[in-house]
C-alpha cells in the first residue's frame, strides 16, 4: 500500500496489520530511524531483546535467501511476536521479499529501513503495490512541519516557544531528524528547572554552533546576487555535513516565498501586506533583505529560478549523478541572475 502524506503519522502511531513487511525509506536517515523505532516499538517492548528482535542486511539474505522466512517463522522462546529489522535494503530483496509475501508469518513484522529510492526502485514499486505491504517516505521536512515538531516536543517538556526564537530555529537547525532532536535536547538541558518560555536569545546561545554556517547565508548570498558568499557558504555547509537535498529544498522554499509575494504584489497588494501573508512569517531581522529581493526580482525570474530546482532535484535523484557539482553550478547560475 502507498501512503499519503496525511496518512504517515496516523499510521506511524498504529501500524495496519495486514501490512506484514513495512519499508521506510528517504534522504532524512534521523527521521526514518525514528519512524522504523516507532513501529518496532508496536512489536516489542525492548528492541534490543535477543529473543523477539533480529535485525538482518541486504548483504546478510543475498548470501542466505532463506533467512528471512527462518526468522520470521521463528517462535520466540519467551513468547510474543517477533518483529525482523532490515538495514540498507535495497533493491536487491525485490524478489526476496516478493516470494516472502506470498506466504509471510502472521506473527511477525519485517520492516525494511532504505535510503532515497526513487519511483523507478522495484522495491518500493513492490511495497507500494502489495496488499500486505506499505511503503513509507521519510522527506526533509518544510518549516511549517519543522515548527510544528519543535513546538510538540517543548509542549512535552511543559516549555513554550516565543515565535521569534521558533522562526529562527525553523530557519536554523533544519536537517534530518536527528540533528533536530538533537538540538531541542541542548535547549531543553539549558532551560532546566526554569519553566520561562524560550526566547530567541535561549534559542541562539544554545544553537549558535549549529547556525554558524546557517542555511539563510546560502539562501540571502544566493537570491541577493551576492556570487562569492554564496559559493563559499555552499562549501561550508557541505563541510559541516549538511545534505544536499537539505540545501535544495531550502532554496526552493525561499524563491517560492518571493514567488508568491512577487504575485501577491503585482496582483495589488502592497509589500508589507504581502510578506505579512506568509506562513510561517519571515524572521524579524531578515524582511528588509527579503523585501529587497523582491523587489530586485522579476516574477519571470523567479518562476525560472523554481523550475532549474525541480530540474535539479530530478538529475541529483538519477543513479551516479555528481550532485555537489550540480549543485554548485546552480548556486552559481542563481546568484548572476534576476
Amino acid at each position: 500500500m502507498k501512503l499519503g502524506f496525511r496518512d504517515i503519522e496516523p499510521f506511524v502511531k498504529a501500524p495496519n496489520k495486514t501490512a506484514r513487511v513495512i519499508l521506510i525509506y528517504g534522504p532524512d536517515n534521523g527521521l526514518m530511524k525514528e519512524r522504523s523505532r516507532t513501529i518496532g516499538k508496536s512489536v516489542v517492548a525492548d528492541l534490543n531483546d535477543p529473543f523477539n528482535v533480529a535485525t538482518l542486511s541486504t548483504e546478510i539474505l543475498t548470501d542466505d535467501p532463506a533467512r528471512l522466512p527462518d526468522e520470521a517463522d521463528a517462535i520466540s522462546m519467551m513468547g510474543g511476536d517477533r518483529l525482523i529489522r532490515v538495514e540498507n535494503a535495497s533493491d536487491k530483496l525485490t524478489n526476496f521479499i516478493k516470494d516472502y509475501l506470498e506466504n509471510p508469518s502472521e506473527t511477525a513484522l519485517v520492516i525494511l529501513e532504505a535510503g532515497e529510492l526513487s519511483p523507478r526502485s522495484s522495491l518500493r514499486k513492490l511495497c507500494e503495490s502489495a496488499k500486505n505491504a506499505a511503503a513509507l517516505p521519510c522527506y526533509v521536512e518544510d518549516e511549517r512541519d519543522l515548527a510544528r515538531l519543535i513546538r510538540e516536543t517543548l509542549q512535552n517538556e511543559r516549555i513554550g516557544i516565543d515565535s521569534d526564537a521558533l522562526n529562527w530555529l525553523t530557519a536554523n537547525i533544519s536537517g534530518d531528524r536527528a540533528k533536530v532532536r538533537s538540538e531541542l535536547e541542548k535547549i531543553v538541558t539549558y532551560k532546566g528547572a526554569e519553566k520561562t518560555p524560550i526566547n530567541l536569545s535561549d534559542v541562539q546561545a544554545c544553537c549558535g554552533q549549529a547556525g554558524a554556517v546557517a542555511l539563510d547565508d546560502l539562501i540571502y548570498a544566493t537570491a541577493g546576487n551576492n556570487t562569492a558568499a554564496a559559493l563559499k557558504t555552499y562549501h561550508q555547509l557541505l563541510e559541516e555535513g549538511v545534505s544536499f537535498i537539505v540545501i535544495l529544498r531550502s532554496l526552493q522554499s525561499h524563491f517560492l516565498r518571493l514567488h508568491l509575494t512577487k504575485a501577491r504584489i503585482e496582483n495589488g497588494d502592497n509589500p508589507d501586506s504581502a510578506m505579512k501573508s506568509l506562513t510561517p512569517p519571515i524572521f524579524f531581522k531578515q524582511q528588509n533583505a527579503f523585501k529587497t529581493q523582491v523587489n530586485r526580482w522579476s516574477l519571470g525570474g523567479l518562476s525560472k529560478v523554481l523550475q532549474k530546482l525541480m530540474d535539479l532535484e530530478s538529475q541529483c535523484k538519477q543513479t551516479g549523478a555528481p550532485v555537489e557539482t550540480l549543485c554548485a553550478q546552480a548556486v552559481l547560475g542563481i546568484s548572476k541572475s534576476r
